[in-house]
C-alpha cells in the first residue's frame, strides 16, 4: 500500500502535534500509520492482522516493553484500547478508543535500551483489540504512534497466578535442512551459562513453521526458567502452548529467575547430501572432522565442528552439544 519504507522504518511513525493536539495531526482512519502516506498500509481495516495473546498477572497488571531504538526525554506515554464492540473491518477512529493508562516522564530503561512500563490492563476486555500508544517527547513537540494487535482471550478476570513474563520471541526465517539443530541457551543475571537445550532436526521438523515448535516442546519439558509458546488463560490459570508457526511463539521467563536472558543458536546440516562415513568408537585424544560419525555409549554422534578431544578435557559426545549431534 505505502511502499517498502514501512517495512524497515516503522519506528519513524511520528508527527509534531502542537499543544498535544494529536487528533489534529493524525486524522481518523490514519492512526496506525501516524497520518503519514508511507505508512498507510498499517491502517488497513481487516480482521486478519496477527495478534499477540496478552494476559495480566494476578493483580491485573501487565508489563509493556518497547524497544527504544532512539531514546528521548519523555513527556508521557499514553495507552488506549479499542472499545467493546469495535469493528476491525472499519477504519480505526479516535472515537473507537478509550484511555487506560499514562506513564509520565521517561520510563525505566534496561541495558538493552528497552522501556519497561507496568500498567493495569483494562477490565472487561475479551477477544481481539488494538492497543494504541502515543509517545510524546518533553524536549520538543515530536510524538510517535503505534498500534499493537492483541487478543485478551475469553476471560475477563485476571489469572490467580501468572509467574511468566515475555522476554522475546522465536522468529524462523527459513527452512533448515536435515542434520540441522536448534539450541536455546539460557544465561543468568551475570551472563553465565545456566541451561542448554538442543533439538536435532530432520527434513520435516526443520521446516520454517516446525522447528520453533520442536524447540518449544524440548525446552518446556526440561527448563525450570523458560517456556516457549502462546500464552493462554483459562479458568484463571495460565498455560503456554507451543504452536506450529514461524513467528507466533514467544519466550517467557519465570519470575523466580529475574535478570535471566536467552539466545537461540542454529546450526545448519547438509541435508543428507554428503552422508558421513561409518562410525568408529570415540576416544580421548582423537582428532575429529566435521560430519565425522562416532559411536559412544551405544549411540552415534555427528561431529559439528573440527576439533581435537584433548585428554582430560571431558569433551565427550554426550556432553558437548556444540561439538556433537546425536543421530
Amino acid at each position: 500500500m505505502g511502499g517498502t519504507q514501512a517495512m524497515y522504518d516503522w519506528n519513524g511513525i511520528n508527527q509534531n502535534p502542537q499543544g498535544d493536539n494529536h487528533q489534529a495531526a493524525v486524522p481518523d482512519g490514519t492512526l496506525c500509520g501516524g497520518g503519514k502516506a508511507e505508512f498507510k498500509g498499517f491502517n488497513l481495516a481487516r480482521s486478519d492482522w496477527r495478534t499477540t495473546s496478552i494476559v495480566p498477572d494476578a493483580n491485573g497488571n501487565f508489563e509493556f516493553i518497547y524497544k527504544a531504538t532512539a531514546p528521548h526525554a519523555t513527556k508521557y506515554f499514553k495507552f488506549y484500547v479499542t472499545k467493546n464492540g469495535w469493528n476491525p473491518e472499519q477504519p480505526l477512529k479516535w472515537s473507537d478508543l478509550e484511555p487506560f493508562g499514562t506513564i509520565n516522564g521517561t520510563p525505566q530503561q534496561d541495558a538493552n535500551k528497552r522501556y519497561h512500563m507496568t500498567l493495569k490492563l483494562p477490565q472487561g476486555k475479551t477477544g481481539k483489540h488494538i492497543i494504541f500508544n502515543v509517545w510524546k517527547r518533553s524536549d520538543s513537540e515530536e510524538a510517535f504512534y503505534s498500534c499493537s494487535d492483541v487478543n485478551f482471550g475469553g476471560e475477563t478476570a485476571p489469572p490467580a497466578v501468572n509467574p511468566w513474563k515475555e522476554i522475546g520471541n522465536v522468529a524462523a526465517r527459513e527452512n533448515l535442512p536435515a542434520g540441522s539443530s536448534a539450541t536455546l541457551r539460557v544465561f543468568d543475571s551475570l551472563g553465565r551459562d545456566t541451561e542448554k537445550h538442543t533439538v536435532a532436526l530432520n527434513a520435516a521438523s526443520g521446516q520454517i513453521a516446525n522447528w520453533p515448535y520442536e524447540l518449544a516442546l524440548k525446552v518446556n519439558a526440561a527448563s525450570p526458567s523458560i517456556r516457549i509458546g502462546v500464552m493462554k488463560s483459562q479458568q484463571r490459570a495460565v498455560s503456554i502452548v507451543p504452536v506450529k508457526d514461524a513467528t507466533a511463539n514467544r519466550v517467557y521467563l519465570n519470575d523466580s529467575y529475574k535478570g535471566y536472558s536467552f539466545t537461540i543458536d542454529l546450526k545448519k546440516g547438509d541435508g543428507g547430501v554428503n552422508p558421513p562415513p561409518a562410525a568408529d568408537a570415540w576416544k580421548e585424544g582423537g582428532k575429529y572432522a566435521r560430519n565425522q560419525v562416532v559411536s559412544y555409549q551405544g549411540r552415534q554422534y555427528r561431529c559439528l565442528q573440527p576439533h581435537t578431544a584433548w585428554a582430560g578435557a571431558g569433551w565427550t559426545p554426550s556432553t558437548q552439544p556444540t561439538l556433537w549431534q546425536a543421530i
